[in-house]
């Protein structure tokens, strides 16, 4: 029962940093406005680590590398966390399974980016419906725009509705699936 409690908060807290961090990581890759509310929780909830990071670790090509950096180390921790809970002994062979833990954890954030995304196709197709002038419409649009390009090349609006989000959702649900099948490969020495 105290394994199970254990877990969950580790995988709760540790999951909302990361998905905090990575938001903030795409948010600025993508020149998403944060002068929002949600831009001022983002930047509320990590400042604490990443401006201190941010002096250490320099950007590259215009990414925040040090948001990166850390939303990588949290999901490695958060995964050593939950395995020595689950009894794993990182003693046996402790440079494979860092090895492993790490590549575990990159395609991981892929993971957690790519349901970023299907996250805000979402709520931007609720809220070009419910509320389309709401103050979270140019964060959106500034997550989403980019990969809804290939999409509204090939498929024109038909009447009034765009149908690239239901296709953004497809393509990134099978990039799900095939990152499950990668992952697969990579834990299977555990």
């Amino acid at each position: 029962m105290l394994t199970q409690i254990g877990s969950l908060l580790i995988d709760t807290l540790g999951m909302l940093l990361v998905y905090v961090l990575m938001l903030r990581f795409h948010m600025q890759w993508l020149r998403a406005p944060f002068r929002n509310p949600v831009g001022e929780f983002i930047a509320a909830l990590t400042n604490w680590a990443v401006l201190p990071a941010r002096r250490i670790i320099p950007g590259l090509l215009g990414l925040d590398i040090a948001t990166l950096l850390l939303a990588w180390l949290a999901q490695a921790l958060v995964m050593a966390l939950l395995m020595t809970l689950r009894g794993y002994d990182f003693g046996g062979a402790p440079g494979i399974a860092f090895v492993v833990l790490a590549l575990m954890s990159a395609l991981e954030l892929l993971a957690v980016s790519i349901k970023l995304l299907i996250g805000a196709a979402i709520v931007q197709a609720l809220l070009s419906l419910i509320a389309p002038h709401s103050v979270l419409a140019p964060v959106l649009d500034a997550l989403t725009r980019p990969f809804y390009r290939p999409f509204r090349r090939f498929i024109p609006p038909i009447g009034a509705f765009d149908l690239s989000p239901l296709f953004l959702v497809l393509a990134a649900q099978i990039a799900l699936i095939m990152l499950g099948e990668l992952r697969g490969l990579v834990a299977s020495p555990f």
